[in-house]
């Protein structure tokens, strides 16, 4: 279905060609070259060509414009974003089925939406596509679509999808491949469900479609204190098993491919007490984002810190500086903290955060709450310089913790200056950094 209307501007850059010929924010962008268009992708698809006959409306008034764009030259164009198709699974698993009452709205929205998956990573489970969606995806190849399987078996797949409507996630896998579409996928393991010969099974089946299953991440289901589901959550002797099997599939298929092609997230690793892979083992780290090669990123990027430490001046090594981390990373990031205190005389002081809002199992720093912040950080603050708070705690870079804690209440009530800073070596070198410009 289009937009009657087309798609709203919402915005013109200021000197672009846009503006030039007349472009207003308001304006909706109703056809290119004579292309209907439904929402940004199809703008995004449409608009690579030398000459852009568009048709606009201005106030129900309808408008045509010519745009001559040099060649790699930005339109200065942004659409408003469309309305997302929303999750109508039941996962026994889902994570936002498991948010206690009382969070802001936008957590509890369950997005279920190939262009959203297209544009940023999102994880779909393929369940709500219509024929239109499917003809959509092969004509405008929107590569890659990251894709939650969990199980290529019908029954189980359906059990951990709650719905019985799900259908065959092969044939819709085999879909992609026929047209070219590269996919990167994820398996949720949940002990008694999908682990085991179900889990050896999804990864053989995925593999068959390599090339265009480019990667297959295993993930340990996240459970929080507040599910309603009665679910084994993945213990020690379930994360050496699974990563047996998943390093089993990796020799086979490096061997064959130059490529390990199936991933454990880095949960797994910490759960099974294992020693993480090399970096060089994750290849692209296409993954990155569903926490798989995080950890041994972070540590390969704080061996090449060095020069940027040593050009730090001695009024910044005085200082002493406070941050905290999440349960699971805190022993990684407390190993590279006491390198800058021996090796380069900087003091970072890590805080651990153990997560009460959703209960002690879930460990990530992003999923740290304000509260529990000031609760770990109460009687810490005296003596430090300032609080460099991760920015993986934050929703969109608004500055706002899940349970709408700011950065600014963080400053109020610990007394002390904080700064965001991005969630690696580097970030934490330019938060100290920046104090210290700050300073003079």
């Amino acid at each position: 279905m289009h937009n009657r209307d087309g798609v709203g501007i919402e915005q013109i850059r200021a000197k672009s060609i846009a503006e030039r010929e007349g472009l207003l924010p308001g304006d909706s962008v109703f056809s290119v070259n004579g292309h209907r268009l439904n929402d940004s992708i199809d703008f995004m698809f449409y608009r690579n060509e030398p000459e852009l006959n568009m048709v606009l409306f201005r106030k129900g008034k309808k408008m045509q414009v010519k745009l001559l764009p040099a060649e790699g030259e930005d339109l200065g164009i942004a659409l408003r974003s469309f309305k997302i198709k929303r999750c109508t699974n039941n996962c026994i698993f889902c994570f936002v089925a498991q948010l206690p009452k009382g969070l802001r709205k936008s957590l509890y929205v369950k997005d279920e939406d190939f262009r959203m998956s297209f544009l940023y990573g999102n994880y779909i489970t393929l369940t709500n596509l219509s024929a239109q969606d499917k003809k959509r995806i092969a004509q405008q190849r929107l590569s890659p679509l990251y894709i939650s399987i969990h199980s290529t078996a019908r029954p189980v797949r359906n059990a951990l999808l709650g719905s019985q409507r799900a259908g065959d996630v092969l044939k819709e896998l085999r879909f992609l491949k026929e047209n070219k579409i590269r996919m990167h996928t994820q398996i949720v393991m949940c002990p008694g469900y999908n682990d085991g010969r179900e889990l050896h099974k999804t990864i053989r089946d995925l593999y068959g479609l390599y090339p265009y299953v480019s990667s297959i991440a295993v993930v340990p289901v996240g459970l929080t204190m507040h599910r309603r589901q009665a679910l084994k959550p993945v213990e020690k002797e379930d994360a050496i098993k699974t990563i047996e099997m998943i390093d089993s599939f990796q020799r086979r298929f490096k061997k064959k491919h130059g490529d390990a092609i199936v991933y454990g997230a880095d949960e797994l690793y910490i759960k099974a007490g294992l020693n993480f892979p090399a970096l060089k083992e994750y290849g692209e780290l296409s993954q990155i984002e569903n926490g798989v090669g995080m950890v041994s990123l972070f540590m390969s990027q704080a061996k090449k810190i060095s020069p940027r430490l040593t050009a730090l001046g001695p009024q910044t090594k005085k200082k002493k500086f406070l941050t905290f981390t999440g349960m699971s990373f805190y022993p990684y990031f407390k190993k590279f903290a006491d390198r800058l205190l021996e090796k380069e005389n900087i003091n970072v002081n890590i805080i651990p955060v153990e997560n009460t809002f959703f209960g002690k199992s879930i460990t990530v720093t992003g999923l740290l709450t304000g509260r529990d912040v000031l609760r770990a950080l109460s009687d810490k603050t005296d003596g430090h310089e300032c609080l460099l708070i991760p920015d993986t705690v934050f929703r969109e870079g608004d500055k706002v913790f899940l349970d709408d804690i700011s950065k600014k209440d963080i400053e109020s009530a610990l007394g002390i200056k904080a700064r965001v800073i991005e969630s690696t070596p580097e970030g934490l070198v330019k938060g100290m950094e920046a104090l210290s410009e700050d300073k003079r």
